[in-house]
């Protein structure tokens, strides 16, 4: 679902202009997803969705933490990534003071079933505009033709959650 709002930091070279956000209706537990796991025909119930996924959590981690990058299946790949602040020379260099953030990352797969680049999940996706669901409206000649957008030079996506724009939502 995408939610429309306009830029309002008056400083912005975009602002007054309107972007398109992703909204989520829920965020699904992990109980839950296994759960949904296990409903989808599975000879594995519940439980054994749980233990398997709780497993596969604490290995991930760990092989991340032995500094590997994990690719989880045709998903895409896992891996870490730091932020910090840079010194002038390289004996100033204390991990301790100039590493600010450890994160961890995920690059979808680009190829093969599985193709999780912008282009492709865009294609897949039934966008739908929030105010829609809650204002239902008289459908206008090409509503629903082109369910993504672009940003405001015609060639982007439409904002995602990553905050490419800047909106104050």
């Amino acid at each position: 679902m995408i939610k429309v709002s306009q830029n309002q930091i008056k400083d912005a070279k975009s602002f007054g202009k309107f972007y398109g956000h992703v909204v989520s209706t829920k965020t699904m537990t992990y109980a839950e997803l296994c759960k949904h796991m296990a409903e989808h025909n599975s000879v594995y119930g519940e439980d054994v969705c749980l233990g398997v996924a709780n497993k596969l959590q604490s290995c991930l981690l760990e092989q991340l933490l032995e500094g590997k990058k994990v690719q989880f299946g045709d998903l895409g790949t896992f891996y870490l990534s730091v932020k910090g602040t840079g010194v002038d020379k390289e004996e100033d260099y204390n991990i301790g003071v100039c590493i600010n953030g450890l994160f961890l990352r995920f690059a979808p797969n680009r190829q093969d079933v599985n193709d999780l680049s912008s282009k492709t999940l865009k294609k897949k996706a039934t966008l739908v505009n929030v105010k829609d669901l809650i204002e239902p409206k008289a459908k206008k000649p090409g509503d629903g033709e082109d369910q993504g957008g672009t940003d405001d030079q015609g060639d982007g996506p439409v904002n995602n959650d990553g905050g490419d724009a800047p909106v104050n939502p």
